[in-house]
């Protein structure tokens, strides 16, 4: 009898486990892989509940100083909810066919730290799944590397910045304020539930 009882609690936990981990929407729900390594990342798991940039980017664009910036906006607003993930991509023919010269100019020449992924397309029928969605959502395909889309933490809102829009840019800053100052808002609601 407690065999059983074991097995058909396991088997209860097995069974839950996909519900709790599609608590994310088409954005989030799905494991990537990350920039020169062999291992994937559960967005969902990670980024749940934050307040998210997704950026194209490239290693050989005209664009790809805006590195700088990213890295200077991930870190003064990561404490307050911020992340930023970055796609390497090839679909403008601006990014190296080798994940390891990616990650140098990521890593090394820009100082990048966070989360870079490995190289994708991020349109048409090729787009990887997170494009996919933030496309669908927006109406807004990729037109040249650099793009942003602006996330709210619970994947509602979605925003989108073409290259021009260098991360520093007031328009940009102001909407990447008021959705943390809205995400701060509902953590401090169910704080207090």
């Amino acid at each position: 009898m407690k065999t059983w009882l074991s097995a058909a609690a396991i088997a209860a936990t097995v069974l839950a486990t996909p519900a709790m981990a599609n608590q994310c929407g088409d954005v989030l729900g799905h494991s990537m892989q990350q920039l020169n390594t062999r291992e994937s990342v559960d967005l969902c798991e990670s980024y749940q509940g934050k307040t998210i940039l997704v950026v194209n980017t490239a290693s050989k664009c005209g664009f790809t100083k805006q590195f700088e910036g990213l890295e200077a906006l991930y870190q003064k607003y990561q404490d307050k909810g911020l992340v930023v993930l970055g796609f390497p991509s090839d679909s403008f023919k601006q990014e190296y066919d080798d994940a390891e010269k990616t990650a140098e100019v990521c890593y090394l020449t820009y100082g990048v730290k966070f989360p870079m992924f490995a190289s994708s397309k991020v349109k048409g029928d090729d787009a990887n799944p997170v494009f996919k969605a933030l496309i669908a959502k927006t109406g807004e395909t990729p037109s040249w590397n650099f793009n942003k889309y602006l996330i709210s933490s619970d994947e509602q809102t979605v925003k989108h910045f073409g290259s021009r829009t260098t991360p520093d840019d007031k328009d940009f800053i102001t909407e990447l304020e008021k959705m943390l100052a809205a995400n701060a808002a509902t953590g401090i609601e169910k704080a207090g539930e």
